[in-house]
C-alpha cells in the first residue's frame, strides 16, 4: 500500500485506510467484519478509523479484537463525541475508548464534530492525553476553515494534526477553501464516505458510464479510479468502509497509478465543486 506524509507529523502512513462505521450488527456480519480487517491489515491498509460514536463503543470492541497482536502496525484513530467533549469527560472518553481497543494509546484523536462545551475544554484535554503519553496526535472532525482556525489558536503545546471531513465525487465542498488552508498548515485531511451513502453513481448514469470507460482504459473499476481521483492531491487521505473480502481487495488498488490530466478534467466537470458559500457537507 502507498504511503504518504500525515501532514506535518512526518509519520507515514497509507493513502487508504479502513473506515469502520456500522461495522456491527449480528455474529455473521461481525465475524465477516472482523476478516475484511484483518485482511486489510494483510493488504497494507494499517490506518484503522474508529469512533466511541460507532455502535455505543461496540465497534471499537471489534477493531481492538481485529488488531490484536498486531498494535504497533496499526496507525489507530478513535473519536470523542461532542456530548462528552468537556475537559473532564474528554479524558474519561479517552480512557473508555482505549480500555475498548485493549491497547495504551491511540496515533491520533479527533472531536467528533462541533458541540455546545468550548474548544478551549476539549484542546485542553487533548492536550494532556498527549502529554501523558495515550494519545500521539490531535485533530477535528467536520470542521470548516473558521472552527478549525479557533481550535487552532486555542492549543498551547501541540498542532491539529488532522481534520477528517466528507470527500466524496458528490460532495467537493473541502476543495476551494478547506484543502488549500490544511495544504498550507500542513494538516492532513482524511475524507470519509469516499464512496458516498448510497449514492455512489450507477453504471446506467451518464457519471457512472464516465468512471466506467475511465477504469476501462486503466485496467481498474469505477470505485478505484473515485479513490485515485479523491486522493490525488498531496495532502489527502481515505477511508473507505467495508465488511467484504472483495470490497476491500478492490479498495487497496486505489492506489499506485495515475489519471491522465484530460481524465481529472472530465471528472471534474461530471462532478463539480459546489459553489462559494456551500456549507460543509457532513453525513
Amino acid at each position: 500500500m502507498i504511503q504518504r506524509k500525515f501532514g506535518w507529523t512526518g509519520v507515514d502512513v497509507p493513502i487508504i485506510g479502513q473506515g469502520t462505521w456500522m461495522i456491527d450488527g449480528d455474529s455473521e456480519v461481525e465475524s465477516r467484519a472482523l476478516q475484511t480487517l484483518r485482511l486489510g491489515l494483510d493488504l497494507g491498509m494499517n490506518h484503522i478509523d474508529t469512533a466511541e460514536m460507532y455502535g455505543e463503543g461496540h465497534v471499537e470492541e471489534l477493531v481492538g479484537e481485529a488488531i490484536a497482536g498486531r498494535r504497533d502496525e496499526i496507525f489507530l484513530v478513535s473519536k470523542v463525541l461532542p456530548s462528552n467533549a468537556s475537559y473532564d469527560g474528554t479524558l474519561k472518553a479517552c480512557e473508555r475508548s482505549l480500555k475498548r481497543l485493549k491497547t495504551d494509546w491511540l496515533d491520533l484523536y479527533l472531536l467528533h464534530w462541533r458541540g455546545s462545551y468550548p474548544l478551549s475544554e476539549t484542546m485542553r484535554a487533548m492536550e494532556k492525553l498527549v502529554a501523558e503519553g495515550l494519545v500521539k496526535y490531535i485533530g477535528v472532525s467536520n470542521f470548516d476553515v473558521e472552527d478549525l482556525v479557533e481550535a487552532e489558536q486555542v492549543l498551547q503545546t501541540e498542532q491539529i494534526a488532522c481534520n477528517q471531513v466528507l470527500y466524496n465525487l458528490r460532495d467537493r465542498g473541502i476543495e476551494p477553501r478547506l484543502l488549500p488552508y490544511c495544504s498550507k498548515k500542513r494538516i492532513a485531511v482524511v475524507g470519509y464516505a469516499p464512496f458516498g451513502h448510497g449514492n455512489f453513481p450507477s453504471p446506467s448514469s451518464r457519471e457512472g458510464k464516465l468512471l466506467i470507460e475511465i477504469g476501462r482504459r486503466h485496467n481498474r473499476t469505477p470505485k478505484q479510479v473515485a479513490l485515485t481521483y479523491l486522493t490525488r492531491h498531496p495532502s489527502t487521505f481515505t477511508i473507505p468502509k467495508t465488511t467484504r473480502l472483495e470490497r476491500v481487495k478492490e479498495n487497496s488498488g486505489g492506489v499506485g497509478w495515475q489519471l491522465t490530466e484530460d481524465e481529472v478534467n472530465m471528472i471534474d466537470r461530471a462532478f463539480p465543486v459546489p459553489p462559494p458559500g456551500t456549507p460543509l457537507g457532513v453525513i
